[in-house]
């Protein structure tokens, strides 16, 4: 064999030796913009670096289509070696056995130092048993959006937002009754995800909707009940947000169109409103009752239970990079997103754009006064009998204390096999 064929071998041998790890990821978009662009960018660039790993990043619908079509493939037999789900799939996805712990897959103690450093906050829905299932990647809380401009015309002081429950219904309704009925004071979404609207002002009041095993639920208690009649109050007795529901899809463009002076809406928003916005515009935590306070949102990693060694190493190497705290920062300010560690905003880039733009600083803020978002065992059962009832009052089909018990009764009817012994 001549010297040029042998080298050609060589080369063949080293070229395969090189052969590239493929990895599927599904991944949701939950608010408006060309996330998927970003995303998509985001892996070019991770390829680029990293030619040994592919990729094939698919964009799924929102959170629900995402879980359903990550589910999908696995019973197909063509399960992803990673996604990004609701961060409260949790236990869903740990009852059907689909997922590993970070813990089991990481190997040296750089690497146990980048699972301890994210905060706390975004950690609870992510971990059980003292173990890590979900990493935070587009990550929330809820906030408050208001216009300064409708605020000064309705006598109003602009750099001041609402404190609290009162407050925000007497300010919505200066706000319509100023504009002559051509504004809506505040908007608060309820479709898409109304349980998280309603965990919000059930916090403020006192009230944590859920136990941390996800075996039982608390939604007919006396303050969850006094949360959701506020809510209604604001349409009914204020005459200062629109009857029925809101849908989130919308929202935001409505608040851009001035439609309504205030909005509740996720910080994954913050970055669309800055860009579209006309007027000047506020973003606050949320107004309190009896205490602050927001459920966090939004999306995690996961790593799948059907792949080898080789691609969980490869799906870790790829995750740790998009945590990683410059990629963070970047990812927050191109979206609204949190960054997801403290590292995040010490970063140059970041640590610039929250002085040059403070909202951007307000959802972190929060994460103080957070709770983890509801989260139980046969989570889309009992979020869809709670987000029926809050849909329920607020069109007037049932007294606030009718449609949570209506609720509670179903969510135990859905939790029963998994709840304590009494």
């Amino acid at each position: 064999m001549g010297a040029a064929a042998v080298a050609g071998l060589l080369a063949a041998g080293s070229l395969s030796a090189q052969a590239q790890t493929e990895l599927t990821m599904y991944y949701p978009v939950a608010v408006g913009g060309a996330l998927t662009d970003v995303i998509d960018g985001l892996v070019a660039e991770f390829e680029n670096e990293h030619p040994d790993i592919s990729v094939n990043a698919i964009y799924a619908g929102n959170y629900d289509d995402t879980r359903v079509r990550a589910m999908s493939a696995i019973e197909a037999g063509n399960a992803p070696q990673l996604s990004v789900l609701f961060s409260i799939d949790l236990f869903d996805l740990l009852e059907q056995d689909a997922i590993v712990s970070f813990d089991s897959v990481i190997e040296t103690d750089e690497e146990r130092e980048w699972l301890d450093g994210f905060y706390p906050g975004l950690m609870e829905n992510g971990q059980i048993d003292g173990q890590t299932y979900g990493i935070p990647f587009q990550r929330s809380t809820i906030v408050l959006y208001w216009n300064k401009d409708a605020f000064e015309a309705a006598g109003l002081d602009p750099e001041t937002p609402p404190e609290n429950w009162e407050e925000m219904a007497e300010m919505a309704a200066a706000v319509r009754d100023a504009s002559n009925g051509q504004q809506w004071g505040v908007m608060v979404p309820s479709t898409g995800y109304p349980y998280w609207m309603f965990q919000a002002f059930a916090f403020q009041n006192g009230h944590r909707l859920m136990n941390e095993e996800g075996t039982e639920v608390y939604f007919d208690d006396p303050a969850a009940i006094e949360a959701l009649e506020y809510w209604v109050s604001l349409s009914q007795e204020h005459q200062a947000m629109p009857d029925g529901t809101i849908e989130w899809g919308t929202l935001r463009q409505n608040f851009i169109e001035q439609a309504t002076a205030m909005m509740w809406h996720t910080t994954g928003n913050l970055t669309a409103v800055r860009n579209e916005a006309g007027f000047d515009f506020g973003v606050a935590m949320l107004p309190m009752n009896t205490q602050r306070g927001s459920p966090t949102g939004g999306g995690n990693f996961y790593l799948f239970k059907d792949s080898t060694e080789e691609e969980q190493r490869a799906a870790m190497t790829f995750i740790r990079w998009m945590t990683d705290p410059e990629r963070a920062a970047a990812w927050s300010i191109e979206t609204g997103y949190m960054g997801v560690s403290p590292a995040s905003y010490e970063t140059e880039a970041l640590r610039n754009y929250v002085e040059e733009f403070a909202p951007a600083a307000v959802a972190r803020d929060q994460l103080e006064h957070a709770t983890a978002e509801l989260a139980t065992y046969q989570g889309g059962r009992v979020r869809r009998a709670l987000d029926n009832a809050v849909q329920a009052a607020l069109t007037g089909q049932m007294s606030p204390e009718e449609a949570l018990k209506q609720a509670q009764a179903e969510a135990d009817a859905a939790l029963r096999r998994y709840a304590r012994s009494r």
